[in-house]
């Protein structure tokens, strides 16, 4: 039996969860595991495994990766404080634990399936299947390390508890990353991902230009890590236009029918329909339920809503006229029609603009002005669309539908819905409540050309990286930046057009060292002050879990700054 380090890898999914089924399989066959996964279908299975654990890390809240930042904000349904204001952030906060918990989860099992590997069946593919589960664990270390820092790295597979580790710095935890995902650029595919859904080399390439663009913001960064960073995001985008609509990115319709896996999708959550049917609300994410207001109850028909993770006002007016992004990333219109269900018709809000068969016939409930309409513009879309308007029709001007309005009017439809994460299904949410089977794009092709467009200015060659980063605004429709405003806020600022509520924004704030600034500039819940922790450090790194610290009998194991 070989021996691990246990972290909060069994204990700790204990502790939350109850019971230990990811490390002891069910085995409905009744064969043991080890003897299932020294075949080669049985060790087939152990790494799908590993990709089924990405639904722990990316499936639930989001709040590890958006809250307390400068684009999203607390409307309606209060957030965890801590998380999204910082001054009641501490070890023991509400969700601090879960990307601790679930990262180390999957990286469990891929110790077990690299175990695995040595004395499994050995076929002609068994290196391509470690080289994707390096992949995943090279993910799962890279989310720890900008989350909490340093943290311990645990490569062993685990068979008896060690109640005792030690804490890595974030140096070796990188140094660890980069192994990985260099073994697993060297061993992995090059099947098309929209076909094979399995990790490729152009997945690998995506990673490694993100890791070393994070990297080289750190203070034992190298000096070729931007150039690196830079020469990988390349690679990922290997000549490849934008030349999918934006709309199309994120399309949904009726009959369950997306665009998920489409040709710009690098690497994703995916979920499927017919797998996920017997319990959606275990089996499904809840990326849809944030980003946007609450319409109203079943009752009226219309979707249920958080009313937390809302827009600022800074990330709506990100967008100027002609932005394809903006009309393909909100619901400017909510519209109403008749909706039949066991004989009973009834007007109902959001879902008509989906899986109505006359469209032409449906009235606007509520218009989300844009920021750039003068009131000239007001008057000719009133003018023209006054046959269209319901009877309670709410005109909701610039300003004025925003998460701190909410503070004025707090009432249904009063923040911008975000629809570029809808589930049309017509099982949701009437059937899953929060829950949707939609895939999680976790890498895409528009972001990697926005990485590669701040390898490069950081690199010292912003003409390349201003090419990269205007490939992103031709899409989008509008003119090409130039190069004197070509700075890294302004990469921000189109990361925020392009990636709104993607998982990505605390994270871009924590690398380019603008936490704090924006933070405390943009969301009206957060000053600078939130920020000062113990001893006058500022909260830039999540805690690490009360948790961990607790079982840990090394008691020696630091706490991050502030804390």
């Amino acid at each position: 039996m070989k021996k691990i380090i246990i972290l909060m890898l069994g204990i700790i999914a204990i502790a939350f969860n109850g019971c230990s089924d990811y490390i002891e399989e069910e085995s409905l066959s009744n064969v043991p595991a080890d003897a299932t996964y020294k075949t080669a279908s049985g060790f087939q299975l152990l790494v799908n495994s590993n990709y089924a654990a990405l639904k722990g890390i990316y499936g639930g809240n989001p709040w590890l990766f958006e809250a307390g930042t400068d684009m999203y904000a607390e409307g309606r349904t209060p957030e965890p404080a801590g998380l999204s204001q910082y001054t009641l952030l501490i070890p023991s906060s509400s969700n601090v634990d879960e990307l601790y918990a679930s990262c180390y989860q999957l990286i469990q099992s891929v110790n077990k399936t690299i175990y695995y590997s040595t004395v499994t069946e050995q076929t002609a593919n068994v290196n391509t299947l470690v080289g994707e589960a390096r992949f995943l664990r090279a993910n799962a270390y890279f989310l720890l390390v900008q989350t909490y820092g340093g943290v311990s790295i645990a490569n062993e597979y685990i068979t008896s508890p060690i109640l005792t580790f030690k804490r890595n710095t974030a140096e070796e935890v990188y140094t660890q990353i980069i192994a990985d995902l260099d073994a697993a650029l060297e061993n992995v595919g090059t099947g098309t991902y929209s076909t094979t859904g399995k990790v490729n080399k152009r997945a690998v390439n995506d990673l490694l230009a993100k890791v070393y663009l994070t990297r080289g913001y750190e203070t034992f960064g190298k000096t070729d890590d931007f150039a690196k960073a830079a020469a990988y995001a390349d690679a990922a985008i290997a000549g490849q236009a934008l030349n999918i609509p934006f709309g199309q990115l994120f399309v949904t319709n009726a009959l369950g029918v997306d665009n998920d896996l489409n040709a710009e999708t690098i690497f994703s959550v995916q979920y499927d329909k017919a797998s996920t049917s017997t319990s959606p609300t275990t089996l499904g994410n809840n990326q849809f339920y944030y980003f946007s207001s609450y319409l109203g109850g079943a009752e009226t028909g219309a979707p249920l809503r958080s009313y937390n993770l809302c827009p600022t006002d800074y990330a709506l007016g990100l967008y100027e006229k002609g932005d394809k992004r903006w009309e393909a990333t909100f619901m400017t219109e909510i519209l109403e029609g008749p909706e039949t269900t066991n004989g009973v018709t009834k007007t109902i809000l959001y879902y008509p603009y989906y899986r109505s068969s006359n469209p032409a016939a449906l009235k606007v409930r509520h218009f989300y002005e844009p920021k750039w309409f003068t009131p000239a513009d007001r008057t000719a879309w009133e003018t023209a669309n006054a046959s269209r308007k319901a009877t309670t029709f709410v005109y909701h001007p610039w300003g004025e539908y925003s998460a701190a309005h909410t503070l004025i009017k707090n009432l249904d439809c009063y923040t911008i819905p975000v629809k570029k994460f809808d589930d049309a299904n017509t099982t949701t949410p009437s059937s899953t409540g929060p829950v949707s089977t939609r895939d999680i794009i976790v890498s895409r092709l528009g972001e990697t050309y926005l990485i590669a467009a701040e390898a490069y200015l950081k690199a010292g060659v912003p003409t390349t990286g201003l090419d990269r980063l205007n490939e992103v605004r031709r899409r989008a429709g509008v003119a090409n930046a130039t190069i004197g405003e070509f700075n890294i806020d302004y990469i921000l600022d189109e990361r925020g057009r392009e990636l709104l509520g993607e998982y990505k924004r605390w994270f871009d704030l924590k690398r380019t060292g603008t936490l704090v600034a924006r933070a405390s500039a943009h969301n009206y819940k957060i000053k600078e002050a939130n920020f000062v922790g113990v001893g006058g450090a500022l909260k830039i790194l999540r805690p690490i879990p009360q948790t961990a610290l607790d079982l840990n009998q090394n008691k020696d194991f630091p706490q991050n700054p502030g804390y």
